[in-house]
């Protein structure tokens, strides 16, 4: 029986490596330009010579080959070939390989400095600027945070909301045992701004908005602070809320009366030549006076008579109960000329309205947190379509704002620009101002609503009516209630 024996164990010729290595580098190899390559043949087997071979050696032709070793014993038919790629010999430990092993890709990261046209330089050129790029995103990230949580002292005048006035009415049994409510087809609405206080980027954000107003504390507080303006804003809606039940209960026929309220101090009066005793230094927003040179003055009728015959520059002597104490103290106030009538005399204040009405029944009008007296034509104007047949707005969205005196006479407000943005907003088809506001402010709301809403300054309530019907309103020709 013929038997194939193994052949011995070889080691590959020097050339060969050489050839491999050549090869890898022709072919465009991911391994090209590797100058170090590891053979696993056992250096032991190799002389000097032969790495000096290596090193320096050309590629042989890409068709030469080593191929296996053949050993055959006499007289055998057929021969076993030996790969010399099979790995350890068992006999001598020589490690056989035809091919040469190299470094794995990721290893071709590393800059060759040698070399600065390389595709490796080139990519880290392309990537210089992406940490300079990605510091300055996180720094402005950080920047945009801390502005947004960092109050200032600045406060907006800004848009704010538009509301139906029905919506916020409530008649009691006690009403309604009186009264027929007819609830309104189209309510009006009353329009109110904004005004909190600012972070740094709300006030950069304001600051780029042409409809928001950005306000220093002078210019929005005077010489009163943020918790008695809020007061006395919240003390005005009362006050509004009153009067319009006034003016609309006498409008319909009704009994309705004043009753005089304490003489609180609203705003002060300061002028240019202000002295130590003026009152703008001696009194603050919020104070009560309950007396003069030691006469007590409960209400404004009390104090009027006793201001009579005073000349400018006199001092009295006033008896205040500063804001939120209950103790009273003395204030010496020099006395001066009103801006507005040179002929009187003042002592330097404007009174807040701290009046109530008597009323032969209530109906609520739910304010929330909203201060001020500007919604005062808009609640006298849903009071009488509420309690009237019809409809008063004639299907008309109407918007209306401006303060109502017990002479239904309608007062200038403020941010009258800043409402009439929030009115063109929601599509409103009326707008109603008071004809007492500026020129420029009258101009203003008609550019910031736009060519689609109907701006109608009126000077009173008579004109406001008017107008409704004239839009298509039901009038309130010979509307009375009879209790």
């Amino acid at each position: 029986m013929a038997i194939a024996t193994k052949a011995p164990a070889t080691i590959a010729p020097i050339e060969r490596l050489a050839s491999d290595v050549s090869r890898c580098s022709r072919s465009g190899s991911l391994y090209r330009g590797v100058f170090s390559v590891e053979t696993r043949i056992t250096l032991l087997a190799l002389e000097p010579s032969d790495l000096l071979r290596l090193m320096s050696t050309s590629a042989p032709n890409d068709n030469t080959h080593t191929s296996s070793a053949r050993t055959v014993t006499p007289g055998t038919e057929a021969a076993k070939e030996v790969d010399m790629n099979a790995g350890m010999n068992d006999d001598n430990g020589i490690t056989m390989n035809t091919s040469v092993p190299l470094p794995p890709p990721g290893l071709q990261i590393a800059i060759d400095t040698e070399n600065p046209y390389s595709t490796n330089n080139k990519e880290h050129r392309r990537l210089w600027w992406a940490l300079p790029l990605l510091t300055l995103g996180w720094v402005s990230l950080i920047a945009v945070i801390a502005s947004s949580l960092i109050s200032v002292r600045l406060w907006e005048l800004a848009p704010g909301s538009v509301e139906q006035v029905a919506s916020r009415l409530s008649f009691d049994k006690k009403a309604l045992s009186q009264v027929t409510r007819y609830p309104a087809e189209s309510s009006v609405m009353f329009v109110t701004a904004y005004g909190g206080q600012l972070t740094a980027l709300d006030a950069l954000v304001g600051a780029l908005d042409p409809d928001v107003d950005v306000q220093t504390y002078k210019e929005r507080f005077g010489e009163s602070t943020p918790g008695v303006q809020q007061q006395i804003g919240f003390q005005s809606m009362t006050s509004a809320k009153q009067i319009a039940e006034y003016v609309a209960y006498t409008r319909l026929g009704l009994e309705a009366s004043f009753t005089l309220g304490a003489i609180v101090v609203n705003e002060l009066v300061c002028l240019e030549t202000a002295v130590a005793l003026s009152a703008c230094k001696q009194l603050g927003v919020g104070d009560t006076i309950t007396a003069l040179n030691g006469e007590l003055t409960e209400t404004l009728a009390e104090l009027a008579p006793l201001m009579a015959g005073k000349k400018e520059g006199e001092v009295v002597t006033l008896t205040v109960t500063p804001h939120k104490t209950s103790t009273s103290v003395e204030r010496r106030v020099q006395l001066i000329v009103s801006p507005d009538e040179p002929n009187r005399v003042i002592i330097g204040f404007v009174p807040a309205d701290t009046r109530t009405v008597d009323l032969p029944f209530e109906v609520g009008i739910d304010t929330d947190q909203i201060g001020g007296p500007s919604a005062g034509l808009a609640f006298t104007l849903a009071l009488l379509d509420e309690l009237t047949p019809g409809d008063l707005m004639g299907g008309k969205k109407v918007v209306a704002t401006g303060t109502i005196s017990e002479e239904e006479v309608v007062g200038s407000i403020g941010a009258l620009q800043q409402k009439a943005v929030a009115v063109k907003a929601i599509g409103a088809d009326v707008f109603i101002i008071p004809a007492s506001q500026s020129d420029e402010e009258i101009a203003a709301a008609r550019r910031a609503v736009g060519p689609k809403v109907t701006v109608i300054p009126v000077n009173d309530l008579a004109e406001a009516l008017a107008a409704l019907e004239a839009l298509g309103g039901s009038g309130l020709t010979n509307a009375t209630i009879s209790l």
